[in-house]
């Protein structure tokens, strides 16, 4: 539930933008990775061997584990939320100049997951999955690194089964296009587990920055796979800082200080990610020369990211490197890979429900993003304009 803060926030967001030109949604449908699944590989219950299926997961909002790899909700809940409790509010406004009921009430669904059988997904669904890669399979076998991922529902899949729902969703080819010129897509963040795989697996940086390229083509032309279905607004999100990833920097961790910049991450990992960025923003701009009556926003998670973690009380947090739920307290970041989240040995902050003043583990951080991504600057353009 909107804190009163956040409601009030979003009351006066809408009052300035009553009357004036800005976007609202019927619907969202989401691509994406762990960053974004809302329960995918949970659909019939957790299987016993996901982490983020045993508590305590779920401990900040839904009191269980949901599948979602977080204590709480992720971006795309607060998203919906967010976007139909300022279009409430403002709809509201123009008519009666008062808010009789609280606004998110009459927002859209959170987010059901694709597999979710039986369910309505006319105000949108989320085809994102843990351990989802931008890239197929084959392009990390003739890598010899098809032991070293999960690769569970690629980008190329996630957009067959989105394309297995629309008639259940909109019916006929106008139909269709009519609905989804009227919802909000989200596609990404793929890369990180494109990532994940050759560095953990063993490559170099210099032959993983050749896998670039590749995993930017590959987002991009699933976008426009999205554009010729008749998405016409695409939020396309760039990569997470990896450096700043307490993972990371608990497994490449240096005894060189130049190694590490200022804020504590490990440089050469996030000038991957920069990489990366660079290249998909070109890209999106690219993209959106060819098709003009589209609206592409770029995501920008590694700004964000790398400024909570910079600051982190700018945003209402308390710690940025460390995690909230890990290897109870072991090390400089609370991080052990055989002691992770849900397993044993791993325990959570006190209080995560109240407090969450971590980074790496859900809240405040997530809502921030959203809200970031609605208003600017954290989206380009942003959502909401």
């Amino acid at each position: 539930m909107l804190t009163k803060a956040v409601v009030s926030l979003l009351f006066l967001l809408s009052v300035s933008r009553c009357g004036t030109s800005w976007q609202s949604y019927d619907a969202i449908y989401n691509f994406g990775d762990s960053i974004s699944d809302t329960g995918n590989l949970c659909t019939g219950g957790c299987p016993s061997w996901l982490t983020m299926g045993q508590p305590p997961y779920g401990t900040s909002y839904f009191g269980r584990p949901t599948g979602r790899c977080s204590d709480g909700r992720v971006v795309v809940d607060f998203l919906g939320t967010f976007i139909h409790s300022i279009c409430f509010a403002c709809h509201h406004l123009t008519r009666s100049r008062s808010i009789g009921m609280p606004a998110q009430f009459f927002g859209l669904p959170l987010l059901p997951p694709s597999k979710r059988n039986g369910t309505d997904f006319r105000k949108g669904a989320n085809m994102a999955i843990i351990g989802a890669t931008a890239m197929n399979l084959d392009f990390f076998q003739s890598r010899g690194l098809g032991s070293s991922i999960w690769n569970n529902g690629p980008l190329d899949t996630q957009i067959q089964w989105f394309q297995q729902l629309m008639p259940s969703i909109c019916g006929g080819a106008s139909d269709c296009r009519s609905h989804l010129s009227n919802s909000l897509f989200i596609l990404g963040e793929f890369g990180g587990n494109d990532y994940n795989a050759p560095i953990f697996g063993g490559k170099s940086l210099d032959e993983v920055y050749t896998y670039v390229p590749h995993i930017v083509n590959k987002i991009t032309s699933g976008v426009e796979t999205l554009i010729g279905l008749g998405a016409v607004d695409v939020v396309v999100p760039g990569v997470l800082p990896i450096g700043c990833f307490p993972l990371y920097l608990t497994l490449y961790g240096s005894s060189n200080q130049s190694d590490y910049d200022g804020d504590g991450c490990l440089e050469r990992f996030n000038d991957l990610s920069r990489y990366h960025n660079q290249l998909l923003k070109q890209g999106i701009c690219s993209l959106q020369s060819k098709y003009a009556g589209v609206r592409l926003m770029y995501g920008d998670f590694y700004t964000q990211v790398t400024e909570m973690v910079r600051s982190p009380r700018s945003f209402g947090l308390e710690y940025g490197l460390t995690v909230c739920c890990g290897a109870s307290g072991q090390g400089s970041y609370n991080y052990n890979n055989k002691a992770r989240c849900g397993m044993s040995g791993s325990s959570a902050c006190k209080d995560p429900q109240n407090g969450n003043n971590y980074l790496n583990w859900d809240g405040i951080a997530y809502r921030s993003i959203a809200y970031g991504w609605l208003t600017g600057p954290y989206c380009v353009p942003a959502i909401l304009h």
